[in-house]
């Protein structure tokens, strides 16, 4: 590491940041990131490619009361440059965009200020943005906003997103119409004549390597001659929407590697930022940081290992600064001027157990006031989350100041939680909670019970893929749901009826497929589905009332509909409606928004013996009728209550593999 001073030279339309160990360049007064010089690389970033889309800010907006999540796509260019601070230690740059009147309908009304900051020995740079929108300004929707950074292409081709998710990358060029050929969709592409024939007969797709923000710490590039890796790394999720199971892209063929801050990806418009009239609103996002490390051996060893290990060493330590004490904006508060909160989460389900039973693992936040599970769809405020131990003890430290409330879940129970009193947090208060009782839905004893309730559909059935949309890196792969087309793959297993599945025979790690989607016909045109519970029951009471607890991990414009030992009842004894925009089957997630429905089933509809639950999703007709569907989280049958009986005992009727696990009975 270098110990030169960090300098600034500012020049007629760029100024340049150096610390002597990588120079960045930014226009002026736009701000937009032209080039980056380390270890003797002249430009990491794309120098074929425009000054403008190398790297750089942007957002996508629409006018208020527009509906979808799409709108006008704006890079962010500044129309003022101020040097915010200027020494041996620490520079920071500020390029700020004004809104007025008179841009209405041409420019989002928002008041941008966007930082760059380069530390001494810091192998890389820092940046953030504070969005402020005024009162008295029109509103808006605001569907996305990130930072893109466009790599040279000859020289970065292996991307790295997780220990397991590593790989060299197709050429940008490889997508072009002479290279490729379209699927369903634009961002999806088969490479039918790649330049390097080792690609040939894969699928490209960028959401094939999107992530958890929980997960999604560091990913990046890495150029084998001379060995540097480009890293983005987020040390907090504070300033992300969605909570720690919101799905954002990473990096893909570009090579570009994004810094996602707000989307509505595998959610829909449900995260679209809406500003209302006559509402404020203001943002930090960031900082994020921007790292490049290098090897000084010139062995023929494959670099990319302790360049990943060491970006990841590198995260660690940017986790642990956080938030950091540098950014000079009084908009991003130091950890003195924050607060924190602790306490212990149990839950209490007396037909599992007669004492609460520890919320070991359980996901425990700060978000926005509103109802529970409410957080999965804020995309305005800073959201603060933590898992708990396996006691159930959680710490939130370093909260920004403001009003909020308690929310969480426990891996292993459905539903949400959420503490009734809202948490004012100040400057340096320490908020013990105590102990938080969660009582999730539940009316009586568990009959059966399909699938785990922790709000994804992994644990079911997920198909190899067509051979012919093969993405090489999800071969024997724990994400085997990231390959393409497999919702074409249903048909193929159920050519002329649909799923059916027996309780205490059928096994849904390999008889329940992951998602209900639509069938294809021959005639290239789509039909509902409707899938079949078999279960048997000793003994109805006829005055009693049955529960079904369904939790969905996802939901694209689909509708489920229950009906109970008649499949054409009309009407169905439930129905969701139409629900959902997630797009999480096209998007190869194996789970979005997480919905949960109690559905009360008289035993009128029941009889001793054999019985049929009917579960039916019509939704067909639109021109993207392949990804209609719904994939199930959690489905459990529950008897009448008894007020008598709390024993735990194994329900009837399940399958050989199931177990009790810490007094919860999970199939596995």
């Amino acid at each position: 590491m270098s110990s030169q001073r960090v300098q600034l030279d500012i020049q007629d339309h760029h100024v340049v940041m150096d610390n002597g160990i990588l120079q960045v360049t930014l226009s002026k007064p736009d701000g937009i990131v032209t080039r980056i010089q380390y270890n003797g690389i002249d430009n990491l970033l794309e120098v074929l490619n425009e000054e403008v889309n190398r790297g750089y800010w942007d957002l996508v907006w629409s006018e208020a009361g527009s509906v979808g999540t799409t709108g006008t796509f704006d890079v962010i260019k500044g129309t003022k440059f101020k040097v915010i601070v200027e020494s041996d230690e620490q520079v920071e740059v500020s390029f700020t965009r004004k809104w007025n009147p008179s841009q209405k309908g041409k420019l989002v009304p928002l008041n941008i200020d966007k930082r760059f900051i380069m530390l001494c020995n810091s192998s890389g740079f820092y940046s953030y943005a504070i969005y402020d929108h005024l009162k008295e300004w029109p509103p808006f929707n605001l569907p996305q906003t990130r930072i893109v950074f466009k790599l040279r292409k000859e020289k970065f081709q292996y991307m790295a997103i997780a220990d397991n998710r590593q790989r060299y990358m197709p050429l940008p060029d490889d997508r072009l119409p002479e290279r490729s050929k379209v699927l369903d969709v634009p961002e999806a592409v088969l490479l039918v004549n790649p330049i390097e024939p080792e690609f040939k007969g894969e699928v490209d797709d960028k959401y094939e390597y999107s992530s958890e923000n929980q997960n999604l710490r560091v990913h990046g590039w890495i150029c084998m001659d001379p060995p540097v890796g480009f890293w983005q790394i987020t040390p907090s999720d504070e300033f992300r929407s969605g909570g720690p199971l919101k799905q954002n892209l990473t990096s893909h063929v570009g090579p570009t590697c994004l810094a996602m801050f707000l989307s509505a990806h595998y959610s829909g418009e449900d995260l679209v930022l809406k500003l209302k009239p006559d509402e404020p609103w203001k943002k930090v996002f960031g900082p994020v940081f921007i790292y490049l490390n290098s090897l000084t051996s010139n062995a023929n060893d494959d670099p990319s290992p302790p360049l990943w290990e060491d970006a990841k060493h590198q995260m660690m330590t940017e986790v642990q600064k956080w938030p950091y004490d540098f950014p000079a904006s009084s908009e991003f508060p130091p950890s003195d001027q924050r607060g924190n909160v602790n306490g212990r989460i149990q839950v209490r389900d007396r037909y599992v157990s007669e004492d609460c039973i520890p919320g070991k693992g359980a996901y425990v936040g700060l978000a926005p006031p509103g109802d529970a599970g409410s957080f999965q769809r804020d995309c305005k405020g800073y959201q603060f989350w933590t898992r708990a131990d396996e006691h159930g003890y959680y710490s939130i430290k370093n909260i920004r100041e403001g009003q909020y409330n308690l929310y969480a879940w426990v891996p292993g129970f459905i539903g949400d939680y959420r503490y009734d009193a809202a948490i004012n947090i100040t400057a340096g208060c320490d908020i013990d909670v105590g102990e938080l009782v969660y009582e999730p839905p539940r009316d009586g004893p568990t009959l059966w019970e399909i699938g785990i309730p922790d709000r994804s559909a992994a644990e079911f059935y997920v198909p190899d893929p067509n051979p012919n949309y093969i993405n090489k890196l999800y071969v024997n792969h724990p994400d085997r749901f990231r390959q393409y087309g497999l919702w074409e793959r249903y048909a193929d297993l159920y050519p002329d009826q649909d799923l059916i599945y027996t309780i205490g025979t059928s096994d849904y790690a390999k008889d329940w497929f992951f998602a209900q989607v639509t069938r294809k016909k021959d005639d290239d045109t789509y039909e509902g589905t409707t899938w079949q519970i078999k279960f048997q029951l000793d003994n109805v009471n006829q005055s009693g009332t049955f529960k079904l607890q369904i939790s969905l991990a996802t939901a694209n414009i689909a509708e489920l509909q229950i009906r109970i030992n008649d499949p054409k009842a009309d009407p169905p004894l439930f129905t969701t409606g139409v629900i959902g925009k997630d797009n999480t089957i096209l998007r190869h997630g194996i789970h979005g928004l997480y919905w949960l429905y109690s559905i009360d089933i008289p035993a009128t509809l029941l009889v001793e013996g054999n019985n049929i639950l009917f579960l039916t999703q019509p939704i067909s007709n639109s021109p993207l009728a392949a990804f209609h569907g719904l994939m199930y989280d959690y489905i459990r049958l529950e008897g009448p209550p008894s007020s008598t009986s709390t024993r735990r005992v194994k329900p009837a009727n399940m399958a050989p593999n199931t177990k009790r696990i810490s007094n919860v009975w999970l199939s596995i």
